[in-house]
This record gives structure tokens, sequence and C-alpha cells, in this order.
């Protein structure tokens, strides 16, 4: 019988202010405004940080990152959810309670705090109070919250510096959008990247949002027409709306093929400001193949030459392109920038830095496996909800082991990756592979869709220390996931702590590149 890391007495992803490392130019965030037509740098950023997982990149990562010039980016998967369990776990530091401070609309700021902070943090045995599941109607009090959690993230994230901060959200995760993305905007956030689905219309809602301008969002509704619906959101009925505009940040999308970029770049709302162009080696999810039903010798999805993209017709956009996936080194830098690219996305050399949120416990054991070559990725074509593959690190006491996930009882109570489905009765209703599988097979899902298939909301949130307290004193078990580039992290590690910062990796990658030099076009990379 496997035992859960979580079982193990990781504490909730902290961090003390003093941990901030000093930077030249360090300021007070005093006279802060996200308002106006502040003028966004004219260059592109060489380094993206992925926005990883639930919490993964945190606001202190993010900062750690834009601290040295690059694009610090938070997570904005399940913000909401983050923040009620920081604050409930006693807020240590007192950063959202400080980030709270410059809110827009303090009485609002008051309430959440009144209601869910916890002075000292809960017990270990007391679950954590839930916010309510995101819906086409949504109550005030979610969706107060939710505009909060996200101002907070990247609040705390652009604190005391002048770099530039983004945030990344899976276009599948549909019902919190604009009130996430307006609560970001309200801390002025640069760059707001996307991928995990087509987004369309973000660009144009950036721009409404921007003008505090009412929203609308298409949702995607299983036996329905994606017109058919759709969520709105209007900022003054939920935050005070102040009379200057916010800056309207830029937006990147994140695709894994010529066709997405194209019609993005095409039929998009709005701007789009380029692209992401992920191979699907990277961590989290990854695009399906192109061709169904193939696997490889270990049953894992099988890609081939239809899944590579175009370089030559991405720089025919004339939209600055990043490219990820298994580009974590200073030669893979290199050959980016000789395709045109503008630089690179880095996810996994990122996620087990010193200033992401993984639980220490997870970060040395992972790399101690990497350093003696034993560790192991999965692509489970299963794992997922969402129906996408998704890759798992293979890490004792995590849902890796079978017997933790047979063990686990089947539960749905963040609800972030449930798909809307049309009723016989023409409302939406809301159901989840990964739920009871007697309640899924209720709504009219196929009993055949939920084997293997595993509570992605709840075991991230629990990777991150966060897990909810279950009947009988179990927390929810966590899964750890990075991409291919995992195995070869270690020209990073210090073989004496089996650890390493984030300044090392943006050094790393950036040794043998003269930043600001030309970036001729060479041979493409069939990568």
């Amino acid at each position: 019988m496997g035992r859960s890391i979580q079982d193990q007495s990781i504490a909730f992803c902290v961090f003390e202010k003093a941990q901030l490392a000093p930077h030249a130019g360090h300021h007070a965030h005093a006279g802060f405004s996200p308002y106006g037509s502040k003028e966004l740098s004219a260059s592109n950023p060489l380094i993206i940080q992925g926005g990883m997982g639930v919490g993964v990149s945190h606001w202190k990562l993010a900062k750690a990152v834009s601290q040295q010039g690059h694009l610090g980016v938070v997570s904005g998967t399940a913000l909401a959810a983050v923040v009620l369990r920081r604050l409930q776990d006693g807020d240590d530091g007192g950063h959202i309670r400080r980030a709270a401070e410059q809110f827009v609309d303090p009485a609002l700021a008051e309430r959440i705090l009144d209601r869910y902070y916890i002075a000292g943090g809960k017990s270990d045995t007391v679950p954590y109070a839930l916010h309510a599941l995101y819906k086409m109607a949504n109550s005030k009090p979610l969706i107060d919250l939710t505009i909060f959690a996200n101002f907070v993230e990247v609040w705390l994230a652009k604190e005391g510096h002048a770099g530039n901060v983004g945030v990344n959200f899976l276009e599948k995760i549909q019902l919190p959008h604009l009130p996430s993305i307006y609560g970001a905007m309200l801390a002025g956030v640069d760059y707001v990247l996307m991928g995990a689905g087509i987004p369309l219309k973000i660009p144009g809602a950036l721009d409404r949002l921007a003008q505090h301008q009412r929203a609308e969002y298409p949702m995607d509704v299983s036996g329905a027409g994606r017109s058919e619906f759709a969520v709105a959101f209007e900022p003054s009925e939920y935050v005070f709306v102040p009379p200057a505009p916010l800056k309207r940040p830029r937006f990147l999308a994140i695709v894994a093929s010529n066709v997405l970029a194209e019609a993005l770049a095409k039929k998009s709302t709005g701007h789009v400001d380029g692209f992401v162009v992920e191979h699907h080696s990277a961590g989290g999810h990854n695009a399906p193949p192109r061709k169904k039903g193939e696997t490889n010798t270990r049953g894992e999805p099988a890609y081939g030459e239809r899944d590579a993209v175009d370089i030559e017709r991405m720089r025919k956009l004339d939209r600055p392109f990043w490219m990820a996936g298994s580009y974590g080194h200073p030669e893979d830098l290199a050959q980016a920038l000789a395709q045109g690219a503008a630089g690179v996305q880095v996810g996994t050399a990122f996620a087990f830095c010193d200033e992401s949120c993984f639980p220490e416990m997870i970060k040395r054991r992972v790399l101690a496996a990497v350093v003696d070559g034993s560790i192991d990725l999965y692509t489970d074509g299963r794992a997922s909800p969402t129906g996408f593959p998704f890759k798992v690190v293979q890490v004792e006491g995590t849902l890796s082991d079978e017997d933790l996930y047979a063990d686990r009882e089947r539960n749905c109570d963040l609800g972030y990756l449930r798909t809307l489905y049309m009723k016989p009765d023409g409302s939406v209703g809301y159901r989840c592979p990964a739920e009871p599988t007697r309640q899924y097979v209720s709504k009219g899902g196929l009993i055949e869709d939920t084997p293997g298939r595993k509570c992605l909301c709840n075991a991230l949130t629990a990777t991150m220390g966060g897990g909810q307290v279950r009947e009988g004193g179990a927390s929810e078990v966590p899964i750890v996931t990075a991409g291919d580039d995992l195995k070869n992290l270690t020209p990073l590690v210090n073989l004496d702590t089996l650890s390493y910062s984030a300044y090392d990796v943006v050094n790393y990658l950036t040794k043998t590149i003269a930043v600001g030099a030309s970036r001729p076009l060479a041979n493409i990379r069939t990568h």
C-alpha cells in the first residue's frame, strides 16, 4: 500500500517577505497605478517563465524572473481556491493582506478577509472551506473572490520592481475567465497567455475590460453550438470602477499547430500580440496528436510529422513567437533565435527551482532521481478529465502510484475541469469523468470515459501542500507534472543541496547569448 506525500507534513506553499532577494532599483510599491496608457517596452522578452500548474508558478517565482529582465508569469489556474487556502493557512508573511490594502475596492477586500482569513492558520485536521463551484450564473461573493485573488497574485508579483509580469490561463477553464482577467488587469498585468483551447474571443475581451466595459465569452457546451451559450461580466456590478481606463495587456496565444496560429491571427476579436509555439514534450497538458488512436510501446499517445509546426509559416504571420517544450538549455535558446523566434518559454527548469511552489520534499525527491538517472515520466492519455494528454512524473507517494489512485474516493468539489453539457430541457449541466462514476453516468456521460481519470483539480492543489482533508483525516494525494526536459536538469543542480535558483536558470540559459544581438534566420530544427 502506497503512502501519500501529502500525509508527510507538507505545509501549503508559504514564503516570508524577507526571502525575496534584493534587486537593483528596488523601490516601494507606493503610488502604484495600473491605469492610463502606459507604454509597454518595445523589446520582447527573451525568456518567458512558464505559467505552471495550480500555484507552481506563483508570485515569488514570477517576481524573481521579472527582476532579471525577463517575463515572469503567474499561473491563473484555480487562483480563487489557492488564495482561499492561503488565507485559511494564516497568510504567512501577511502577503495577501498587504496586497488587499492596495485593492481598488477596500470594502470588497475586507469582506473576503473577514470571511476566510484565520490568524495562525486552521488546524491540519480541519477541512478547508470551499468556494462555490463556477456555473453559468455565479453569486457575487464568488465573482468578488475571483477578481480579488487574481489581483493579489499579480500585484505581489509586480511589487517593488518595474519588470513585466504575465498571467497564464487554460482556455478550457472558461467560466472564470472574465473576472479573472479583470482582476489581473486591476493589478497592472502586462501579458495574458492562454493555451489548451481556442481563445478567439479573449483579445476582444481584453479591449473591453480595459475600458471597464461589459464583456462576454462563449462557452463550449457539449450538445450545443458554441454561440448558443455565453457568460457576461459587467465590472461595475462587482467592484468600484475607477474613471481611468486600464492598461490593455499584450495577448500571447499558446499554440501547437500552424492552423490554430493562423486562425487566431485572422479571426480573433482583437489583436493577438504573439504566439508561444509549444511542442508536445512540454509538461502539463499537451495538444492531442493529429492522428488519433496510435500509441507507442508504453501506451503513450504517439506523435508524428503531422504534429510538427512549420516555423516558416510562423514567421510569415509577422508576429513575435517563442518556442516552448524542451527549450531549457543554452543551445536551444540559440537555435530558437536562429529560427527567427523572439526567445523561448521555459517551464520545467523553473518548476523545480527554489522559488517555485513545489514543496521541498517533492523538489528534492525529483531532483535526486534526475541526478541518479532514475527519473521517469509518462504521457498519460487518460489522466486528465479534459481528454488532453497529461504528463505525469512517476513519484512515490503521488497519484502516479496506482494503489493510491485506486484507494481515493472520487469527489468533485472544486470543479474547474468540468465539462458543460446541454440537458434535455435545454439548460446547461456540469459533469466530469473524474467525479463519482454513477453521478457522471446519470448526467449522460459514458461509463467508458471514466477509467483512469484523475481529479487534477484536487491533486494539483494537493501538490502545493493545500490538499483537502477528507473524512477520517486523510488528505488528497498530489500529482506531479513536468516536461520531457526534466531528465536533463542535472547541469543546473547543486549536487550537495539538490537545489538551484531561478537566477541559476536564467544565467544558464543566457550564458552563450549576447542579449540584444541580431537574430539571424537559420535552418529550421524539426524538434
